[in-house]
């Protein structure tokens, strides 16, 4: 295999595999994994970008409507979404890093037990009930001390996020089962979560492979130290080739080399947390540009724009779109990474195609 897979064969392997076939929300979930979320509109959530590509029919907030009917949980893994309870549950109990001190303890009891006895609780409910106060949050402005403490409550497992309400959450409590885990259960579980992860990403070089399992600490933080035992026995058991003088890894019995181009056809606007363009150093392996999220750099130093979407053209992402809606009209802005678009006459009607399913996605 060595000596005739090619980036090209990796490239559209990891497209093929993360754009499958649409198929329904609980479906297009238990695939992936796990759907990073994220609360910028631009033009819509991240997940409900991410999740239009995969789910026949989709449209902007349709996982938050069907969330509370769904066997899935928001919660922390690699980052924050969504993702199915069995993968949820190989995390708990989860134990923070972070011990709370005796009143802070004593609040998140008395919070606990107000959500017990209203069922859900919403935190504006939990606020007005409590009145705590604000602490400073990690970004150095003040953040209501309450959604704290239902933040530190959720992430311990003892509420889940019944459904939201405006985008806001509405917590439930959660009967956390204590568990002695053993250490075979232990690595068991995060080999487990390894390959979810792993999933979802692959293929991938080396250092990009190191760095999602690393990430594990953010939903496992439990097993922090373990986790470089298993990222050992995941390039273990994963499938490897050397491919231009990089590692690159992927789930075993797999063969990158059975896709071609037109296996990949269409044009695509992607999330900027999308699979197929979430690990920015495979991004700049894959299509020798480096892409950029700039909703958080300043404007004058953007180049991209504030929630530039990939632009994914058959097997190459060929430039990226600035999406708004102004009065019930989709706005677009395109960028091309060769300062114009590709000459194909196909990739003209392909991307019209694609903005006229984007505005049915966003019922304009």
């Amino acid at each position: 295999m060595n000596a005739r897979l090619t980036l090209a064969h990796l490239r559209r392997y990891a497209i093929a595999r993360s754009l499958f076939a649409p198929t329904s929300v609980a479906d297009a979930v238990q695939t992936l994994g796990f759907v990073q979320a994220d609360p910028i509109r631009a033009p819509a959530r991240a997940q409900d970008l991410t999740l239009r590509h995969r789910v026949a029919g989709y449209r902007a907030g349709d996982l938050e409507r069907l969330y509370p009917t769904l066997a899935i949980e928001e919660d922390a893994f690699v980052n924050y979404g969504f993702l199915p309870r069995a993968h949820y549950a190989l995390m708990h109990p989860r134990i923070p890093r972070t011990r709370w001190g005796p009143t802070t303890r004593r609040r998140a009891e008395a919070v606990l037990e107000f959500v017990h006895e209203r069922g859900e609780a919403h935190p504006r409910d939990v606020d007005a009930h409590f009145a705590h106060g604000a602490v400073r949050n990690y970004w150095g402005g003040s953040s209501n001390a309450t959604t704290h403490l239902l933040d530190g409550l959720h992430y311990r497992g003892l509420l889940r996020v019944a459904r939201r309400d405006n985008g806001i959450r509405v917590y439930a409590a959660r009967e956390l089962q204590a568990e002695r885990l053993d250490a075979a259960t232990r690595r068991a579980r995060l080999d487990a979560l390894a390959d979810i992860v792993i999933r979802k990403y692959a293929p991938l070089p080396l250092a990009s492979l190191g760095a999602v399992v690393r990430r594990l600490r953010y939903g496992t933080p439990q097993w922090r130290s373990g986790l470089g035992s298993a990222l050992v026995r995941a390039r273990k058991r994963l499938a490897h080739a050397h491919v231009d003088g990089v590692d690159w890894y992927w789930p075993a019995g797999e063969d990158p080399r059975g896709f071609s181009a037109a296996g990949v056809d269409g044009v695509r606007l992607l999330a900027p947390f999308d699979p197929v363009v979430w690990d920015r150093a495979r991004f700049e392996l894959f299509w020798d540009w480096a892409y950029r999220f700039e909703a958080y750099t300043p404007p004058r130093l953007r180049k991209l724009g504030y929630y530039a979407l990939p632009l994914l053209w058959r097997d190459k992402v060929v430039g990226w779109a600035n999406l708004s809606v102004a009065g019930g009209v989709l706005q677009t802005s395109l960028g091309y990474v060769a300062g114009r678009p590709p000459g194909d006459a196909r990739f003209a009607r392909q991307l019209e195609r694609e903005l006229v399913d984007m505005r049915a996605f966003l019922r304009l």
